[in-house]
C-alpha cells in the first residue's frame, strides 16, 4: 500500500488509513488506546488518540512522545483482525516522500507531539471493508516498530482497535428483564389458579428456570479463558440475573465500607475504574508492557492543519489555528488513562463498573433491596387484610393468609434463597480468595453459612416427612397429598413426580458444584472449563435417566437447557488460551453461541406467552372441582381484587 505525500507529518496517518477494523461511531474508526511493547525504549509515546471518519476522509491525530537523543530511525507497521496479520509495512523510513513524518526525521531530542487532522485519498478509504464500520466488538490491533539505523529496537507501539458498537445492550437487559418479569407474573398466575391444592404442577418455563437459564449465560461469561469480545459483552446483558447491577452511589459507599475494614482502594475502587482503560485477557496480564494509556478526544478538530511542538516550542503547519502545546505534553481536551488489565470475574464484573472487592457487597446490598421490596410488599398485603378483616368477614382463604403472614414471608425469603444460593456461592467463594475488608469476607460467611443452613434445614424436614410417610403407607406420596405439607415444602419438589421429590437435593448441589469450580478455580481457564463440562454433564445424564419433571413440557424445556449448557461449555473450550486455537475461530464460535443461547431465550419468552394465553382460555380443573361442590373460593391475592370483592360483598 503507497501513502500520499498529504499524509505528512504524523505516523498515526499511516498507522489509521491501513487499518480494517475499529468502529468509534456509524462513520468513524478509532484507535482505543496504546501500550509499549518493548521494556525501556528510547523513545516512548506519551499520548495518542486518533480518529478516521469516512464521511469526510479525514483522520484527527493527537499524539505526542519523548525520545533521549536525536536519531534516524526506521519503522514497520502491522496490522491484525480476529488474529490474523492483514497488512504489514516494513523498514520504511520517516524521511522518505511517501512516508514523510516530520517529527520522526529525525527523531528530536526531548518532547515532541503533534495534532491536527489530515485528508485521506479515496482509493485507501475505499480498502477498508464496510463490514468494519457495521459488525459490533471487532477484535483489531495494529503495532507501530522503530528501530535505529544498526537495527537496535527503540520503540514499540501495539493500538487496540476499540469499537464503538457493541453487543453489551441496555435494550437486551430490559428485553431479558422483561422474559423474567412474565415468567414471575406467570408462575403466580399459575400458584394462584391452582389456590394451594396439593399436587398442583406448575407451569414451564417458570421463573425458576428463566433465571436459571440466564444466570447460567452470565456465569458462561465469567470463566478466565480468551473470549472474543462480542460474546463477553453478550454475556453481560444478563449480569441482573446474577445480583450485578451498576449503581454509581452504591459502589462509593461500598468502597467508603471498605476503607474503613482493610480495605485497598488503591486499584480496585469505583473512581479508579472510572479513570482506567480496561482490557480483559485471558490471565489478566498484558504480553507487553503493563501500562496502558488512552487518549479520549472530547473535541473533533475539524480544520485543516496540523500543531506540532519540540520541547515546548509550537509550530501551525498549513492553514488556520489549532491548540497549541505549551509544554509539548498536552496538544488538545484529551486525557491519558492507564490501563487495567483484568480476567476472569473480575474482568465481567469491572467492565460492568463493578470493582472486583466490591463484587459480594454489591450482590449482599441488591438482595437487601429485593428482600426490603418483597416485605414492604406483603406488609402492605397485611395491614389491607387486617383493615377489612375490621369491616367485613373475609374469605377463609383471605382469613388463613391474614394470620399467617410471617409463614408466607418466610416462604418468600426462602424461595429467594433457592434462586440464587449457585450464584451466592460464587460470590462467597471469590470474596473468600480475592476481598480485601474483613467485614466483607465475614458477612459472605454469615450469609452464605444461613443460607446453607435455611437449605439443610428444610431438606432436613422434607426427608423426615418423607421417611415418616413411607414407614405409615410405604411410600411418599403424602408429600405430594397433605395440605400442610405441601404448603411448607412444596416449593422445593412441585414440579417433580412423586417418585422423584428428592431430586430438589442434586439440583441444589449442582448449583452449589458449578458456582463453586467457577469462582475456587478463577484465573485458570482450562480447570474451570473441565470442572464446568463434568458438573453439566452429569447432571445433564440425571435429567435424561430420571426425567423427573410432573409435566412433559417440563422433561422437555429443561433437558433441552441442559443440553444447550454442556454444548456451551464445549464451545468455551476453544476460547481455552492453552490449547492455542485461532482467534478467527473463537470469533465464529462465539457467534454461534450467542445465536444458539438467543434463539433459547425466544423460545423461551414464546412459551412464557403460549402458557398465559392457555391460562386465560383454559378453566382451572381444581377451580371447576370447587364449582362443582359449591363451594366459593374466590382467587383473591391482589390488592385490587380484594378491593373488588368487599365491594360486591357489601
Amino acid at each position: 500500500m503507497r501513502y500520499s505525500r498529504a499524509s505528512r507529518n504524523t505516523l498515526p496517518i499511516i498507522l489509521l488509513s491501513s487499518l480494517p477494523a475499529g468502529v468509534l461511531g456509524g462513520d468513524i474508526l478509532s484507535s482505543n488506546g496504546y501500550t509499549t511493547c518493548v521494556d525501556n525504549p528510547d523513545i516512548s509515546v506519551n499520548a495518542m488518540n486518533i480518529q478516521f471518519d469516512r464521511s469526510t476522509r479525514t483522520v484527527i491525530f493527537d499524539v505526542s512522545g519523548t525520545s533521549s537523543k536525536v536519531q534516524n530511525v526506521t519503522g514497520s507497521i502491522y496490522v491484525t483482525a480476529y488474529g490474523k496479520q492483514v497488512y504489514s509495512k516494513t523498514n520504511f523510513s520517516p524521511c522518505d516522500p511517501d512516508t514523510y513524518v516530520s517529527q520522526l526525521c529525525p527523531v528530536p531530542a526531548g518532547t515532541f507531539s503533534a495534532v491536527g487532522n489530515q485528508t485521506i485519498p479515496q482509493q485507501y478509504i475505499d480498502m477498508i471493508p464496510s463490514i468494519a464500520f457495521n459488525v459490533p466488538d471487532l477484535d483489531g490491533q495494529a503495532k507501530v516498530e522503530l528501530k535505529s539505523a544498526d537495527g537496535t529496537e527503540l520503540a514499540c507501539i501495539e493500538s487496540s482497535v476499540g469499537n464503538g458498537k457493541s453487543m453489551s445492550m441496555p435494550a437486551v437487559t430490559y428485553v431479558a428483564a422483561g422474559v423474567a418479569a412474565a415468567a414471575l407474573g406467570l408462575s403466580m398466575l399459575s400458584a394462584v389458579a391452582v389456590g394451594g391444592h396439593p399436587g398442583a404442577s406448575s407451569s414451564s418455563p417458570s421463573f425458576v428456570e428463566v433465571i436459571g437459564w440466564f444466570q447460567g449465560i452470565a456465569t458462561n461469561g465469567m470463566l478466565s479463558v480468551q473470549y472474543p469480545s462480542v460474546y463477553q459483552s453478550f454475556t453481560q446483558n444478563f449480569a441482573f440475573s446474577t445480583g450485578i447491577i451498576p449503581w454509581g452511589d452504591m459502589q462509593n459507599a461500598i468502597d467508603s465500607f471498605r476503607s474503613r475494614t482493610g480495605g485497598n482502594l488503591t486499584d480496585a475502587s469505583y473512581p479508579y475504574l472510572q479513570n482506567v482503560t480496561i482490557v480483559a485477557t485471558a490471565s489478566g496480564n498484558s504480553t507487553g508492557s503493563s501500562i496502558f494509556k488512552r487518549a479520549v478526544g472530547n473535541t473533533l478538530l475539524w480544520a485543516r492543519d496540523v500543531t506540532t511542538s519540540v520541547n515546548g516550542t509550537s509550530a501551525t503547519l498549513g492553514e488556520g489555528g489549532n491548540n497549541s502545546t505549551s509544554n509539548g505534553t498536552t496538544t488538545n481536551n484529551s486525557s491519558s488513562k492507564a490501563v487495567h488489565y483484568v480476567s476472569g470475574i473480575q474482568a465481567y464484573v469491572e467492565q460492568l463498573t463493578v470493582p472486583q472487592a466490591n463484587t459480594f457487597m454489591t450482590v449482599l446490598l441488591i438482595f437487601a433491596c429485593v428482600v426490603a421490596f418483597i416485605t414492604v410488599m406483603i406488609l402492605l398485603a397485611k395491614v389491607i387484610l387486617e383493615a377489612c378483616a375490621l369491616a367485613t368477614t373475609l374469605p377463609k382463604s383471605l382469613e388463613s393468609w391474614r394470620k399467617r403472614y410471617w409463614w408466607r414471608l418466610a416462604k418468600a425469603l426462602t424461595n429467594l434463597i433457592l434462586l440464587l444460593y449457585g450464584t451466592w456461592t460464587l460470590y462467597c467463594v471469590y470474596q473468600f480468595t480475592n476481598g480485601d475488608s474483613w467485614a466483607a469476607k465475614t458477612l459472605a460467611a454469615v450469609t452464605w453459612t444461613m443460607f446453607t443452613a435455611t437449605l439443610a434445614f428444610f431438606g432436613f424436614k422434607i426427608y423426615s416427612k418423607a421417611h415418616q410417610f413411607k414407614s405409615m403407607n410405604g411410600d411418599a406420596s403424602q408429600l405430594f397429598e397433605n395440605k400442610e405439607v405441601w404448603l411448607k415444602y412444596s416449593l422445593f419438589y412441585d414440579s417433580m413426580k412423586k417418585g422423584y421429590w428428592w431430586l430438589f437435593v442434586p439440583s441444589i448441589v449442582y448449583m452449589f458444584a458449578r458456582n463453586a469450580v467457577i469462582a475456587g478455580a478463577d484465573g485458570h481457564g482450562m480447570v474451570q472449563a473441565i470442572g464446568q463440562m463434568a458438573v453439566e454433564v452429569i447432571f445433564l445424564i440425571l435429567l435424561i435417566w430420571t426425567r423427573p419433571y410432573n409435566l412433559k413440557s417440563g422433561n422437555v424445556i429443561n433437558i433441552v437447557i441442559q443440553v444447550v449448557r454442556v454444548l456451551s461449555v464445549i464451545c468455551i473450550l476453544v476460547f481455552v488460551e492453552e490449547l492455542g486455537i485461532s482467534q478467527t475461530t473463537k470469533t465464529i464460535t462465539g457467534v454461534i453461541l450467542i445465536v444458539v443461547q438467543s434463539v433459547l431465550t425466544g423460545v423461551l419468552a414464546i412459551l412464557i406467552a403460549v402458557n398465559a394465553l392457555i391460562n386465560c382460555i383454559k378453566e382451572n380443573p381444581h377451580r371447576r372441582r370447587r364449582k362443582d361442590a359449591g363451594k366459593s373460593f374466590p382467587l383473591l391475592l391482589s390488592v385490587p381484587t380484594i378491593l373488588i370483592f368487599l365491594s360486591q360483598k357489601k
